[in-house]
């Protein structure tokens, strides 16, 4: 099942800081749809995906999912974040199911079917250590989908990975969520990251973080990255992002690029 979620109005200072992170940020996610938040460093975009997951509170406003006012955490809503925090003495299956065995149940059937998925049955019984790292990312986001969640949360998990893993996994998180019907919001530096998941790019300024504006990618998934269409989808983007928040085309947020050292561990 999908999830709506609506904030209303939220406002958030820090304790000690003299101004808000966030001011009056105010939205719609429809049931099913993948939104991308994009943004310079600093404007708030993760502070606002951790009010979603229940793990901030806003200062002022509220978060409702499903009609519920997010107050915490749940399982209903997960979130992937940029490091997978495995627990590196435990197999992958182990890692896999956590989600399940802290909420008291456990169905290894469902883990062995969430593995198939996320292509990784030949190493259920692996120590994680002995993973790349895009396999790593892959059994977080078995974890992640083992309590049947209702709304996916990715901060930024791809980021560190090497540009063709990153391209795949971004593919099969997509295909992953609209085949489950689930409603996916992902946090990204990376313009091309944001056209070839979401339906729709949610624009950040700050100086109090705020939704300057957004963009509509009306592309067929999975989408071709060769394509003309996409091209101009992405410079549409780029361009929208520059009249909103920016002085001009350097100043947008440009593609993730791994460092040599993170595309070793992900090889």
């Amino acid at each position: 099942m999908s999830a709506n979620v609506s904030v209303d109005y939220i406002t958030h200072t820090f304790k000690g800081q003299p101004a808000p992170t966030l001011k009056d940020i105010a939205l719609t996610i429809h049931p099913g749809e993948q939104v991308a938040l994009i943004g310079r460093s600093g404007c708030g975009k993760s502070t606002l995906l951790h009010m979603l997951a229940g793990l901030l509170m806003p200062s002022e406003g509220c978060v409702h999912i499903r009609g519920h006012m997010v107050t915490r955490p749940s399982a209903k809503w997960n979130m992937m974040f940029q490091k997978p925090s495995l627990y590196p003495w435990m197999t992958v299956r182990r890692n896999a199911e956590l989600g399940l065995l802290f909420a008291g149940h456990r169905d290894p059937a469902r883990i062995d079917s969430l593995l198939e998925l996320v292509g990784l049955a030949d190493k259920a019984e692996a120590n994680v250590q002995s993973l790349s790292g895009g396999q790593q990312q892959r059994v977080a986001l078995a974890r992640s989908l083992a309590t049947s969640p209702e709304l996916l949360l990715l901060d930024e998990p791809f980021s560190a990975l090497d540009a063709f893993t990153r391209a795949a996994l971004q593919d099969e998180v997509s295909r992953i969520a609209r085949q489950a019907g689930l409603t996916l919001v992902i946090v990204t530096h990376d313009i091309d990251e944001a056209v070839a998941m979401a339906d729709r790019v949610l624009i950040m300024a700050a100086n109090p973080g705020r939704i300057a504006g957004e963009m509509a990618v009306e592309l067929p998934a999975p989408r071709e990255r060769a394509s003309a269409e996409y091209s101009r989808a992405r410079e549409q983007l780029m361009t929208t992002f520059d009249g909103l928040v920016g002085d001009g085309r350097s100043t947008a947020p440009q593609p993730a690029v791994a460092t040599e050292e993170a595309q070793r561990e992900a090889a």
